[in-house]
């Protein structure tokens, strides 16, 4: 299934796709009730919950990808990193494009997928970090931490959504009471509108959690096969194929168009593991064109692969640019740094603050 078939059925007003979200009604009950029986067992220590050796901050979404984790998180680790930590990133390991856009972003940074998150940061301990973010770590109640970071796009959220499979939530407004920090993101949406979200969900937080707005701000772009750069206004009147496997692709999209890009889009689903039929797929389809446009995670992926015959290979870097709560995730930051455990380096330092291919602990590459 393509991702435009899912989101038709999770976001769509049309008739075929309010019959399906009916029908899919007793499968949404079913998850809904067991996602609320495993809360609430974590909630009356019921199931046991692991502390680990070293500080973690978790980043989630209550929804199914595309709001921004890997760049704010990449974030976090140079922040982390620049105070004088030994940060590690967690994460499940869907595919290999997020440990590569890691790498990419924070040379040096330990990074360790495992699908269990407990052994994993006890791994990327062993390795030499001294604190830990756990990548889509929300719903992994098994292991505990120092803060929990929530975030919401503003181009996806909406009333009326609905829970898997019917809808794209893991988890409704209410599990918010978990978070010690929301942070709604945006990449096309207005600030207004991340405000107006703000407003909307800041009810569903406990009392003494923060909130916080990030722009994931294009940059610029980067040639994949030589590091060259060029401001976004490049795209101006450009003819490109814009090409996604993210998890909200149509805000990818909808940022190189406001950039004056003429566009023909491929989308794929996320983590999508591209071979040689999709290059020779993309190759064709972008002849004649000034060029492809990818995000670094596409990017990582099909680098490797591209003909020199083909047009020329982009990605987009961005920004993380926070509008409002900096301070608030500033202490929550400074909360890790202050609670690592001091651990023996086996792995050299984290990376530096401004490695040679641009990238600032104020910033972050898509």
């Amino acid at each position: 299934m393509i991702p435009r078939v899912i989101e038709g059925l999770w976001y769509g007003e049309s008739l075929g796709a309010r019959l399906a979200r009916a029908a899919l009604a007793p499968a949404e009950w079913t998850y809904g009730s067991a996602v609320a029986i495993r809360n609430a067992m974590y909630d009356h220590a019921l199931i046991r919950s692991h502390a680990p050796t070293i500080p973690v901050l978790s980043l989630g979404n209550l929804s199914v990808g595309g709001t921004g984790k890997t760049p704010v998180a990449a974030w976090a680790a140079a922040n982390l990193a620049a105070r004088g930590a030994r940060p590690a990133v967690v994460m499940r390991g869907y595919g290999d494009d997020e440990p590569l856009v890691h790498a990419r972003l924070n040379p040096g940074l330990i990074v360790v997928a495992d699908a269990n998150r407990v052994r994993g940061v006890e791994q990327a301990h062993r390795s030499g970090a001294d604190c830990a973010i756990l990548d889509d770590g929300f719903q992994h109640r098994r292991i505990r931490r120092a803060a929990d970071w929530v975030l919401v796009a503003a181009e996806q959220w909406r009333v009326g959504l609905r829970a898997l499979p019917a809808g794209p939530l893991r988890e409704s407004a209410r599990a918010l009471r978990r978070a010690d920090v929301l942070i709604v993101t945006r990449k096309d949406a207005t600030s207004a509108r991340a405000d107006e979200l703000l407003s909307r969900l800041v009810p569903s937080l406990r009392d003494g959690a923060h909130v916080a707005a990030c722009h994931l701000a294009p940059d610029g772009l980067v040639e994949v096969s030589t590091g060259a750069r060029e401001p976004l206004q490049w795209l101006q009147g450009r003819h490109v194929l814009a090409v996604a496997a993210v998890g909200a692709p149509a805000s990818f999209f909808a940022q190189l168009a406001s950039a004056g890009a003429v566009l023909e889009c491929l989308a794929y689903p996320d983590h999508h593991a591209y071979d040689a039929r999709d290059v020779a797929r993309i190759a064709r389809a972008s002849a004649g064109r000034d060029g492809v446009v990818c995000t670094l995670k596409d990017a990582v992926k099909l680098g490797p692969l591209w003909p020199p015959s083909a047009p020329a290979l982009w990605y987009v870097s961005q920004h993380v640019v926070f509008e409002r709560g900096g301070t608030a995730l500033d202490a929550s930051l400074s909360a890790i740094f202050a609670a690592r455990v001091a651990a023996p380096s086996t792995a050299g330092t984290a990376g530096p603050s401004s490695p040679a291919h641009g990238h600032r602990p104020s910033t972050a590459d898509r």
